[in-house]
This record gives structure tokens, C-alpha cells and sequence, in this order.
């Protein structure tokens, strides 16, 4: 499990959450949304430890996250994709994946690259291709197989079909939504289409102005008629 307690962080003496907080179970897929600057991303980064934490505390399986290095957080099973920069785009997709597993055996590599490669048979083609000649979908999913062969037990997606056509934004969450169901994974996506996140989603969680606006099951703030239309522009059929 993943446990956000009451955080407030920021960068530096900028504050951006107050008194947050998140939850987050294996096998489920928590949603995270909000009006833009409401500090969804940097609630990822705090996880992550690439922000100041001054108050609270983040755990992950018991164990104490916040005031450790990224390098550190992420040996404990947290994988981090951010928005952008999430490959490197000069290398080959053969070379990523390397880089992504530099501390696994050869052995053990080629095991879970074998096995990350089931889910995304579409980059076999490609293994020898630098990834900045690759479509956004198809760099997208270099990213998320790279998080895979770390074997972690939880993967926190920022807008991951931010720039994606329909196609691949469908397959990409499709895919999300299969790692917590199929796998057992603790998953927690930022994502900027609320709407097709919460249909997925099993938990939710709504920030504005840096703070916990609502929290629930993702059912339930798809169908709140004034919390949707004001802060995630949806609208909602009156029952």
C-alpha cells in the first residue's frame, strides 16, 4: 500500500499542498484529478522524493519514503513516469531498457524483458530503433516497459496520454488498468482527461488549490453533478 498522511510540500520556501492526503491499495487503480496548478503532479514528485516535504509523512509497505533520495525510493518498488523526459530519446529502445535495468542480472533481464514484451508486442519490431524516431504512443510504451523491468510494486503514471491520439491514449490506459487488475500492482494516474480516467478508476481523489477537494470511489465523483462541472468541466445527466 501506498499512504500519503497529511503532506504539505512544495519547492523550496513555494508551498503547493496543504495537509494532503492519498491512499492507495494493490490491485486498484487510484485516480488523481484536478483544474491545472492544483498540485496533482507535484504530489507524484513528493512521492517520488523530488520535492520539499515539510509536514506528514509517505510510506510505502510500512516503510518511510519521505527524506530519502529518489535513487533510494525507488530500490523500495516505486516507479515514477513523468509527463516528459521519461526516455532517452538519443539512445535505441534496446538501449533504454538497459539503462532501466542496469542493477538486474543478464539472466534475469532477458527474463523480464520477455515477459514485459508480452504486453507490449508492438515495440518488438523496434528494439533496435532510437526512440526519438518512435511515435508518442510508442514512447509511452518504451516508458512504461522500462518501469516494468524494475519490478515494482507500485507505478505512479503522470498524464500519461498527455499528446497521444485516441488510439494509443485508449490502448495506453487499457494497459494501466490491466497492470492493477491482472497483476496486482498499486497504481496511481494523473490524468488530464478526467472523464475516460474515472470510468476506469477504482479510488479518486480531487485537488484544488493544493488540498483534498473530494475523496472516494472514482464512480462517485463522476457523478457529482457540481464538483465535476466546476472543477473538471464535465457534464453530468441528472439521475
Amino acid at each position: 500500500m501506498l499512504k500519503v498522511d497529511n503532506i504539505s510540500a512544495g519547492y523550496g520556501r513555494l508551498q503547493i499542498l496543504t495537509d494532503v492526503t492519498l491512499e492507495a491499495l494493490p490491485g486498484e487503480l487510484t485516480i488523481v484529478v484536478g483544474p491545472n496548478g492544483s498540485g496533482k503532479s507535484t504530489l507524484l514528485k513528493s512521492v517520488a522524493g523530488l520535492t520539499s516535504v515539510y509536514k506528514g509523512i509517505i510510506t510505502m509497505g510500512g516503510k518511510t519514503l519521505n527524506g530519502h533520495p529518489p535513487h533510494i525510493i525507488a530500490r523500495h518498488g516505486l516507479a515514477y513516469l513523468p509527463q516528459t523526459d521519461s526516455v532517452f530519446t538519443k539512445l535505441s529502445v534496446t538501449e533504454n531498457f538497459k539503462m532501466a535495468a542496469y542493477m538486474v542480472s543478464r539472466s534475469e533481464y532477458e527474463s523480464r524483458l520477455k515477459d514485459s514484451l508480452e504486453i507490449f508486442p508492438q515495440l518488438n519490431p523496434y528494439l533496435q530503433s532510437k526512440v526519438q524516431n518512435l511515435s508518442g504512443g510508442e514512447r509511452q510504451m518504451v516508458a512504461m516497459t522500462m518501469a516494468l523491468l524494475r519490478k515494482p510494486e507500485v507505478i505512479m503514471f503522470d498524464e500519461p496520454t498527455a499528446n497521444l491520439s485516441p488510439k494509443y491514449a485508449t490502448q495506453v490506459l487499457k494497459t494501466i488498468q490491466k497492470l492493477g487488475k491482472e497483476r496486482g500492482l498499486t497504481i496511481v494516474l494523473v490524468e488530464q482527461n478526467a472523464r475516460r480516467a474515472l470510468e476506469i478508476g477504482d479510488k479518486a481523489y480531487l485537488l484544488v488549490g493544493g488540498k483534498n477537494a473530494f475523496t472516494g470511489t472514482a464512480k462517485e465523483l463522476l457523478s457529482h453533478q457540481e464538483l465535476a462541472r466546476m472543477y473538471l468541466g464535465m457534464k453530468v445527466a441528472s439521475a
